[in-house]
C-alpha cells in the first residue's frame, strides 16, 4: 500500500500553500493520501516523493489541476447561508442600484464558486429584482474556482432535482429546464449572466481593471493560515468599489483590528 510519509506530506503541504494558499495540516495527512493514492497507482508513480517530482516537472499543468481537485472539498448548495441573499436582495442590491442609475453596470465577483450554485442564486435574484429593467443593466456575474472540475460542472449547469426542491416554485419554472428524468439544467436567460473562469485567489496580483460593488468570497479562507487570509482580504479590500460589501463565510471571521472593512452583520463587510 502507498504510504506517505512525513517528510513527503510536509514537502507537498508546503509547495500548495505556498502556491494556492491552502493550509494543509498534519491532522489532513490521512486525507490527503487517501485521495492521491488512486492517482499514483493509475500513473503507476512508485511513492509520493516521485508524485512530488511529477507535479512539479509537469509543464502541462495538468498534474496539479487534478491534485487541487482532489483535495479540495467543493461542498455547496442553493440558497446556502439564506440570511446573505436576503440582504444582498433587499439591502445591497436596492442601495447600488439607486447609485448606480447612469451608469447601469453592477459588478458581483462570486470567489470559490465551487459548482455554480452561489453565482447562480445571485443571478437568479438579480433577474427578479431588476425584471423587465434587466436588459437595461449589466448584471453579469464573475463566477472563479481554483479548481477546472468543479467549474466545468458550473459551466454545464446541471442539478439534481433533490437540490432545486426548496427553491421557490416560480424559480424551478423560469430559471430551469428539465435536463432528464432526475436532473434539471439551468436556463440561458441565467447562464449568460454568470462568467466563469479557473483563478488562483493566491496570485500575487488580480488582473481587473475595474473595482466591483460586491464580493463573494464564502467558506473558502477557512482553508488558509491567517496571514494568507489576510493578504487575500486586502486584497479584496483593493478591488472593492467604496461601498462596496464583502460576504465571507458563517464559519470564518476577520480581526477587526487587521482589516480596513468595517463589520456590518455576522459574515458581512463593507469598504467605506
Amino acid at each position: 500500500m502507498l504510504i506517505i510519509s512525513n517528510k513527503e506530506f510536509n514537502r507537498l503541504a508546503t509547495y500548495i500553500k505556498t502556491n494556492y494558499g491552502i493550509n494543509l495540516t498534519e491532522k489532513k495527512k490521512a486525507l490527503v493520501e487517501g485521495r492521491l493514492r488512486g492517482i499514483l497507482q493509475q500513473k503507476n508513480i512508485r511513492n509520493f516523493s516521485d508524485y512530488y517530482d511529477y507535479i512539479v516537472a509537469d509543464n502541462t499543468g495538468e498534474a496539479v489541476i487534478t491534485l487541487i481537485n482532489k483535495i479540495t472539498t467543493n461542498h455547496t448548495f442553493f440558497m446556502r447561508e439564506p440570511e446573505h441573499f436576503r440582504y444582498f436582495s433587499d439591502t445591497v442590491l436596492p442601495y447600488w442600484a439607486g447609485l448606480l442609475e447612469g451608469e447601469k453596470d453592477i459588478r458581483v465577483w462570486s470567489a470559490g464558486c465551487s459548482s455554480g450554485q452561489e453565482p447562480y442564486t445571485l443571478a437568479m435574484i438579480m433577474s427578479d429584482f431588476f425584471g423587465l429593467n434587466k436588459r437595461l443593466w449589466d448584471t453579469r456575474i464573475l463566477a472563479t474556482d481554483i479548481s477546472m472540475q468543479v467549474v466545468k460542472k458550473a459551466l454545464d449547469g446541471i442539478y439534481p432535482n433533490e437540490q432545486i426542491i426548496n427553491l421557490p416554485n416560480r424559480w424551478r419554472r423560469q430559471y430551469f429546464k428539465e435536463y432528464d428524468e432526475d436532473n434539471s439544467m439551468v436556463m440561458d436567460n441565467i447562464k449568460n449572466d454568470v462568467i466563469f473562469r479557473m483563478f488562483n485567489l493566491v496570485n500575487c496580483k488580480f488582473p481587473f481593471k475595474k473595482k466591483f460593488h460586491i464580493i463573494f468570497c464564502r467558506n473558502v479562507m477557512i482553508y488558509f493560515d491567517n496571514k494568507t487570509k489576510m493578504e487575500l482580504v486586502n486584497k479584496f479590500y483593493d478591488c472593492t468599489e467604496p461601498g462596496g460589501f464583502l460576504f465571507i463565510g458563517h464559519s470564518e471571521s476577520l480581526n477587526r483590528q487587521e482589516t480596513k472593512y468595517k463589520y456590518v452583520m455576522p459574515a458581512v463587510y463593507r469598504k467605506e
